[in-house]
């Protein structure tokens, strides 16, 4: 890989030449990374349709063609692998008017009511049914799934395949993995809600249809890629609308499920906490994994974002650690040479693999202490020790974002 290092006055991040591609910006010192993260993104800038340069945040590391943490400007063209299958997947927080002294001694029966209300995991044989969907969705999510089910008709008249997926049953439900419910508290005391899931089995499926159809496309237009997984629809092209529309349609889903999602928490937490208490009293709803239309550098780019979360000027995100580690509520600082970006938690430092082969449900117990959660085998993969120190990702982007407020969780509820 023939890179070098250029010298940089800007005090957060690095640059790196990349022969035949646009430049890396990287926002990583501090924090690991990996030399297959690095050699991903290496290919990304090789891209023709690349613009600009590309951004690498501070919890950057391997994804499935594309680098998890990074940002891509795209010209006239995206990347669906890119921007990947779990398409608008991201975070929700809101704080309510709760302390830490209104919470029940006990938190077990407030998680129990939290899994009761929103359906989360999966059957792993995939017999009978699917405890991870609804059998019946409540109100709240049909009302939800009735303002994107036309849309969603529309573009199964083109696509049948993506009618026969847990859609309407999936709305309101938080998948598995590393997708979460938390209750928190902030360093003042208040009690904030904060959830972490996206568009769920029918954005899977839909993010495998195109991610597909654009490396058939690539394979038939004899287009030379330096990983397969890279493959892009250009604008003009037999599916790049169908996919601008259908990939939009699933961060609508997203967004809604997650909203969903926290109607249904509020409504759990109100049954076990006997205190009368109002939520909402700041409110973010932010994706993670998805790609729009935006304006940088004095172009009219595509930029998606897998991994990395908006950070305009004055715009609120959410940057969670894992489940023994703070979060952060954060304010954009509106930098352009991230793309107005910042990292979208601590990242992973090992696969899940080498998690559960490096740990014990011991160390897990131990790692997550104080925290109501499950702390069996199941969720060894999500041990806080698999992740980059959040601390050190949160120095790494000071440039980028500023701290609003520093959360921790005190229940976690897992897939």
């Amino acid at each position: 890989m023939n890179t070098h290092l250029l010298p940089s006055t800007a005090p957060h991040h690095d640059e790196i030449a990349i022969d035949g591609g646009v430049p890396l910006k990287m926002w990583t010192r501090g924090v690991p990374v990996e030399s297959e993260a690095l050699q991903q993104l290496t290919n990304a800038a090789r891209l023709p349709i690349v613009f600009h340069h590309v951004a690498a945040m501070p919890d950057v590391h391997l994804g499935i063609g594309a680098t998890v943490g990074s940002v891509i400007p795209t010209f006239k063209a995206i990347i669906p692998a890119a921007v990947g299958v779990d398409i608008g997947c991201g975070m929700m927080a809101c704080k309510t008017t709760l302390r830490a002294e209104d919470l029940p001694d006990s938190l077990g029966p407030l998680r129990a009511a939290i899994e009761k209300a929103v359906p989360h995991g999966r059957n792993p044989e995939r017999r009978g049914r699917d405890h991870g969907a609804w059998e019946t969705p409540p109100d709240e999510a049909d009302a939800a799934w009735a303002g994107l089910v036309d849309e969603f008709d529309a573009i199964c008249a083109d696509y049948p395949k993506l009618k026969n997926t847990n859609n309407r049953k999936h709305m309101g439900t938080l998948g598995t993995g590393n997708h979460f419910i938390e209750v928190c508290l902030d360093e003042a005391g208040a009690v904030w809600f904060m959830l972490h899931s996206g568009s769920r089995g029918v954005g899977n499926a839909i993010g495998t249809r195109f991610i597909e159809l654009a490396k058939e496309d690539a394979m038939r237009n004899d287009v030379h890629l330096p990983d397969k997984d890279l493959a892009y629809f250009e604008e003009g092209s037999q599916y790049f609308g169908d996919y601008v529309r259908a990939v939009g349609w699933a961060q609508k889903f997203a967004r809604a499920n997650r909203e969903v999602m926290m109607q249904r928490v509020i409504g759990a937490a109100r049954q076990v906490i006997a205190r009368p208490f109002e939520t909402h009293l700041e409110a973010v709803n932010c994706h993670h994994n998805y790609v729009q239309r935006e304006t940088h550098f004095g172009e009219d780019v595509f930029v998606t974002r897998k991994g990395a979360v908006s950070a305009k000027k004055g715009e609120l995100g959410i940057i969670p650690g894992s489940m023994g580690a703070r979060s952060y509520i954060v304010r954009g600082k509106g930098n352009p040479e991230s793309f107005e970006s910042c990292s979208h938690g601590a990242g992973r430092k090992m696969s899940r693999t080498k998690a559960k082969k490096l740990y014990t449900v011991a160390d897990q117990i131990a790692a997550t202490e104080g925290v109501e959660c499950r702390k069996d085998e199941a969720v060894i993969d999500e041990i806080p020790m698999a992740y980059k120190d959040i601390d050190a990702v949160m120095a790494a982007q000071g440039d980028l974002v500023e701290v609003v407020y520093v959360l921790k969780q005190v229940v976690c509820v897992k897939g």
